[in-house]
């Protein structure tokens, strides 16, 4: 299997990097290849342009969104990293879904409304918060998202929901025992979910 591994936050010494790191290590031991898309690295511009809304009189795709989708055509799972702001992803990340996602790539028009292209693929998210994970259970914030986003962004593209992981009580002066113990859980979670798919 090959896994798109979409993370977006700007500091490389972040949980968020770490975590995306442990799950790579996972999977690939599991004899599965990764693309990693750091998009913050990258330089990723999150901004739909005017001649990439479909149905306008010039559109066209940029050359590094054709870039990107060209880089993760091949992926079965895609894999989003990404810390909560505001109980929700990263601007640069729903730029990126929008632009590199879209029309063309992750659906096409079609008879009833549009139609779905990548059917049979899975998405698996893996967030931080700071806020801690009673806080998150409390106020239903990860259950909204889980509906807004991962649900609704898999029904339109066609993708399977495989999980969504969230870490809340991520803080900086986290002890290196807590977060070692954090990124364990999320390589026994990329073990669960992708050990016995075939290769």
């Amino acid at each position: 299997m090959k896994h798109a591994v979409v993370l977006a936050h700007p500091n490389p010494a972040s949980f968020t990097h770490a975590n995306a790191a442990a799950y790579e290590t996972a999977v690939r031991a599991l004899g599965h290849e990764t693309v990693r898309r750091d998009l913050y690295a990258a330089g990723f511009d999150p901004r739909m342009p005017a001649q990439e809304i479909p149905g306008a009189p010039d559109y066209r795709i940029a050359e590094e969104v054709a870039a990107e989708r060209a880089l993760v055509a091949e992926a079965d799972v895609f894999a989003f990293f990404y810390p909560w702001w505001f109980n929700a992803p990263p601007a640069i990340l729903k730029g990126y879904v929008d632009r590199v996602m879209g029309p063309g790539f992750g659906y096409a028009p079609g008879p009833s409304g549009v139609q779905p292209l990548l059917a049979g693929r899975r998405l698996v998210s893996f967030t931080t918060s700071g806020a801690p994970d009673a806080w998150v259970a409390q106020t239903g914030a990860l259950e909204t998202l889980k509906r807004g986003f991962d649900a609704h962004l898999a029904g339109v593209l066609g993708l399977s929901v495989a999980d969504h992981v969230h870490i809340g009580g991520v803080v900086a002066n986290m002890t290196p025992e807590a977060a070692e113990a954090l990124l364990a859980e999320t390589a026994d979670a990329a073990r669960r979910l992708f050990g016995d798919a075939s290769v």
